[in-house]
């Protein structure tokens, strides 16, 4: 067979780095009171559901949003968008910060900062696409979501640190100066596209963006990459949004809830380094879906049964390892099932599954016990993670991890 020849250009490593360092800096804005829900209720005069809004917000204005900022990157490309989404970002994380001592001017900058979110979280699928060969797209993803989960770690660890040593106007003060050099830095160097095609001719090409979503609807599997994504991404937030409400009933500190929630975004830093980069090399995606999926629940039941700190531990991190590592090879695997539609549109289906997730948070509170428990709702979680792995089962290998394979045969 005839090799195929392309070029790969070292600057695509450039790009990756500043449209990582976005992306942790939107997650830290969007995670920075989950460790801190009590004290930050208390310091406001409202509810924690009131702290817990404010992460919820995030999901609420995704939902509305997320095609819209599809047909965007589709429309104005992926440097203008993502950009737009920057200096979004960087203009609420500092309005935060300056408006902190107002809860109604905070819930209005945290709205502000959602909006900014999508722009991100739709492209991860688009800088691979753009910048880098098939063969190391999945492992792409996978560091786009190493920087979310960092981003994530750094909110749930340093927040309750910052809080407790400076007081909230601090704390959001430093992560809007975060934000704004962020964005200052993805604006500078980012670029739209190599010279050249980093793939072989008509792997570039891709269909407009309603054509595709009419495409992708009519997919069993992509309704079943849907559903992953709405459990996966649900079990993810609902932790994250009460991780403090989940440990304190068992008696356990904010400083330790936030070093739980690092260890969780630990794990799948570790696995979103891991797990996408097997799947790369060994071009299989479905099996990984599936193992993850099943491998995670252990976890779970220790997050939800365990009263020793380092059980919770070791449960927390098992979590993130196998649950979080999901994502980038979800994205990926969307987007090879889906082809030629916009990867940002493939993107953005996926994460507005995810976004819906709001109802579990929602139902975790609801499902609250008398003293503070959510194991109702954990229960309810491992349930929904087993019903989404025999969905998984179901899945097809997409065409152009087959034609992979061949060519790497021939």
């Amino acid at each position: 067979m005839k090799e195929e020849k392309y070029r790969v250009y070292g600057y695509r490593f450039v790009v990756l780095g500043v449209f990582m360092l976005i992306n942790a800096a939107i997650q830290i804005l969007w995670i920075c009171f989950a460790p801190i829900t009590g004290p930050a209720a208390e310091y406001y005069g409202v509810s924690e559901m009131s702290i817990g809004f404010l992460a919820m917000s995030f999901m609420f204005v995704y939902i509305p949003i997320s095609m819209p900022v599809s047909w965007v990157i589709d429309k104005l490309g992926y440097h203008k968008s993502v950009s737009i989404g920057a200096l979004i970002m960087a203009v609420f994380g500092l309005l935060r910060g300056l408006l902190s001592a107002n809860f109604s001017f905070v819930l209005v900058s945290t709205i502000g900062l959602a909006i900014a979110q999508p722009f991100m979280m739709n492209s991860i699928s688009t800088v691979a696409a753009k910048w880098f060969p098939m063969k190391e797209r999945a492992t792409v993803g996978g560091l786009a979501t190493i920087a979310s989960f960092l981003g994530i770690a750094i909110g749930e660890v340093v927040s309750p640190m910052l809080f407790l040593r400076y007081g909230i106007h601090t704390m959001l003060m430093i992560y809007g100066v975060i934000s704004l050099v962020s964005a200052v830095l993805f604006v500078t160097f980012n670029r739209e596209a190599p010279p050249t095609p980093p793939c072989p001719e008509g792997q570039e090409t891709r269909a407009l963006m309603m054509d595709g979503l009419k495409d992708m609807l009519k997919m069993k599997d992509m309704w079943i990459l849907l559903a992953l994504f709405l459990v996966g991404m649900g079990v993810f937030n609902g932790i994250s949004t009460w991780i403090e409400g989940i440990v304190r009933s068992r008696g356990f500190t904010i400083s330790q809830a936030g070093n739980l929630g690092g260890v969780l975004l630990l794990g799948g830093v570790i696995g979103a380094a891991i797990i996408p980069l097997l799947s790369d090399r060994l071009h299989k995606r479905k099996v990984f879906l599936m193992l993850g999926l099943i491998l995670a629940i252990p976890g779970l039941v220790g997050v939800s049964f365990a009263t020793s700190y380092n059980l919770l531990v070791a449960s927390f991190f098992a979590l993130g390892f196998f649950l979080m590592s999901l994502a980038p090879v979800g994205y990926q695997y969307g987007a090879e099932i889906t082809f030629p539609s916009p990867e940002g549109t493939s993107n953005g289906l996926l994460n507005l599954a995810g976004q819906l997730s709001v109802v579990f948070i929602f139902s975790m509170e609801a499902f609250r016990s008398m003293d503070g428990s959510y194991s109702v709702s954990l229960i309810g979680m491992m349930v929904m993670m087993v019903a989404a792995a025999l969905l998984v089962s179901r899945l097809s290998k997409s065409k152009v991890e087959i034609e992979d394979v061949s060519m790497a045969v021939e």
